[in-house]
């Protein structure tokens, strides 16, 4: 069951982005900007549909790539909390962007710059909540391939956030400096 909690997880998450994205294209707000400021995103997919592979393979039985490091049922199910918690900051995430959602980098129509909601308490609620899903994953699913997801996982998602802050000061200036000066990054 844990396992089946971990891909309906995953694709829970696509789901949310590319809704929120319809969303905003309604608008006139295009949303999805990835790999359009560093074409090197374009690596990310591919990684990305092997993750969704051994997630989806190791719950509906599939022939599974790599070995798995331990098996206990506690920590599947502390996996599934990280899981619950990734989505839950998500979607405060998402509600709290209003207009200023995007994916990806977007220096012509950047939107305001959103400081209240999940941004009152991380300047980053939405990697620290991918963070967390791809923890909860690794928990759910011990495979060694698995956590080297989440090291560079962790890794790229540090990448971003540092190039969005220099956007981010860009963009808004003192405003964005002094929001950094009473936010952490992470929670």
């Amino acid at each position: 069951m844990t396992r089946h909690i971990a891909a309906a997880t995953l694709l829970f998450l696509v789901i949310l982005v590319l809704f929120r994205a319809f969303q905003l294209k309604k608008l006139g707000i295009k949303a999805i900007r990835f790999g359009q400021m560093d074409k090197k995103d374009f690596f990310i997919p591919p990684f990305a549909l092997l993750l969704f592979y051994m997630v989806f393979a190791s719950a509906f039985g599939l022939p599974e790539i790599g070995v798995e490091l331990f098996n206990n049922e506690f920590i599947c199910w502390i996996g599934v909390a990280a899981c619950v918690m990734g989505i839950l900051l998500f979607i405060y995430a998402l509600i709290s962007f209003g207009k200023s959602f995007r994916v990806g980098l977007d220096e012509e129509h950047p939107g305001e710059l959103v400081t209240t909601g999940a941004f009152s308490i991380s300047r980053n609620p939405i990697y620290t909540a991918f963070g967390l899903v791809l923890t909860g994953i690794f928990l759910i699913i011990p495979n060694w391939i698995i956590l080297i997801y989440v090291f560079i996982g962790i890794w790229l998602f540090t990448r971003q956030i540092l190039l969005e802050e220099e956007s981010l000061k860009k963009i808004y200036g003192e405003k964005y400096t002094d929001y950094c000066n009473r936010v952490r990054r992470f929670l």
